[in-house]
């Protein structure tokens, strides 16, 4: 993804997302990462400071990152670019709209967070497939709430730049980051189904709780039917607001 809406997360939702991704596995459930996570004015600083830097030629980076690749890996590079550019309407030998693509990387293409994550100098390749792990859980259980996301080597060339903004000690290396929010247009979908679900819920109960002379476990059946779909609800819901997520707790 690409593009994202500029609404903060709330942040009851972050804390919940984050304590999922840090459940992946590790070698001896050594959990080598670290992920530092800018918002509000220090992201908006970062994203300013990432695109002067980077257009000044100032980078740095803990990572050597040449971008070249051989047989089969190039083809699927060259592949992909074809592709994404293709999907945004930029010829090949239009260079300076390539170039002005690949700079939105560094204005996060405009989400309102971005995840950078790091390892310890010590680690080495065993470690940053940790790191990957937790990477690829982080972004699932994104998706699940209704976020979506974008991992970006290039935003591990202003390593120094991170490490001061978000205070991380100088031991830790950044392999890369995340940008993530909400998808521009699921946002109303995902309310209006969170909200119509909630909503159902909320009546199914009452009607099964005071209005019903039937047998015990048929109204037991009909309270398991309403706290199931008010988890659904709130599962949905919250991924635009923290109405249905503090629903989804709260049940």
């Amino acid at each position: 993804v690409r593009a994202f809406r500029p609404d903060p997360v709330p942040q009851p939702l972050l804390e919940h997302v984050f304590a999922l991704a840090n459940r992946a596995p590790s070698n001896c459930n050594t959990q080598p990462w670290l992920t530092a996570v800018p918002s509000g004015a220090a992201c908006e600083r970062l994203r300013r400071r990432f695109q002067a830097d980077f257009a000044s030629g100032q980078v740095s980076m803990d990572f050597p990152y040449a971008g070249k690749y051989a047989g089969v890996y190039k083809e699927r590079q060259y592949d992909a670019a074809e592709k994404l550019y293709g999907a945004m309407g930029i010829p090949r030998e239009d260079k300076a709209a390539r170039g002005a693509a690949f700079m939105r990387n560094f204005a996060f293409f405009d989400a309102p967070h971005v995840a950078f994550l790091f390892i310890p100098d010590w680690a080495g390749v065993r470690e940053a497939a940790d790191a990957g792990m937790y990477a690829q859980t982080l972004m699932l259980a994104l998706s699940a709430h209704g976020l979506a996301s974008c991992p970006q080597t290039a935003l591990s060339f202003l390593c120094d730049a991170v490490r001061e903004e978000c205070g991380v000690d100088p031991s830790q290396r950044l392999l890369f980051g995340i940008s993530f929010a909400g998808e521009p247009g699921l946002d109303r979908l995902v309310g209006v189904l969170g909200l119509w679900l909630n909503s159902l819920a909320l009546v199914f109960g009452i009607v099964q709780g005071a209005w019903t002379d039937r047998a015990p476990l048929t109204v037991l059946r009909g309270s398991a039917v309403a706290l199931l779909l008010a988890l659904l609800g709130g599962v949905l819901f919250g991924g635009s607001s923290v109405l249905g997520y503090l629903l989804t707790l709260g049940l």
